[in-house]
């Protein structure tokens, strides 16, 4: 007989703006359930320890790591992936930044910084380098040496500001 905790619900949340359900475990993280279930592939699994950012999405506009994030506990709220940036066909300011001012070099920490920076700009749409660098600190990069991706989003928040 299967105990409790193992009997898979039904999870109800919106990801990139759509309404999306699944059967999950109540184990499972959110990102298996973005990556395996939903195909969201953009979030990257780094660490699977909350060390490297990777994996970032924002929960209710706030930035989280998904692979220590239990997919249960999203339920009924908004979550914003990577691909969820972009509109319309059109890149965001950031993604068009990054790729424009060689913030990507491998790629595999630039959906967990564009999320990690998609969040700073929302509550300051002027930051400072160092409110950059600690809007970033949950991210790690190991191509670029972090200025590139400080410059993208100083050139996306003007490029915002300016409409």
């Amino acid at each position: 007989m299967a105990r409790r905790s193992d009997v898979p619900e039904l999870l109800q949340l919106t990801v990139d703006g759509l309404p999306l359900s699944a059967m999950v475990e109540p184990g499972r993280t959110l990102l298996r359930v973005l990556r395996d279930d939903l195909g969201r592939t953009g979030t990257k699994e780094g660490c699977d320890d909350s060390e490297c950012g990777a994996c970032m999405v924002l929960v209710d506009g706030r930035p989280v790591n998904s692979c220590s994030y239990l997919a249960l506990q999203a339920a009924g709220r908004e979550i914003t992936t990577v691909e969820g940036l972009a509109s319309d066909d059109a890149l965001h300011p950031l993604q068009r930044a990054f790729l424009e001012g060689g913030g990507i070099q491998c790629g595999f920490c630039t959906p967990g910084m564009l999320i990690s920076a998609a969040a700073l700009l929302a509550r300051d749409p002027d930051p400072s380098e160092e409110a950059i660098r600690d809007g970033l600190a949950g991210n790690l990069c190991r191509c670029t040496g972090y200025q590139p991706i400080i410059q993208a989003v100083q050139r996306a928040a003007a490029e915002m500001r300016a409409g």
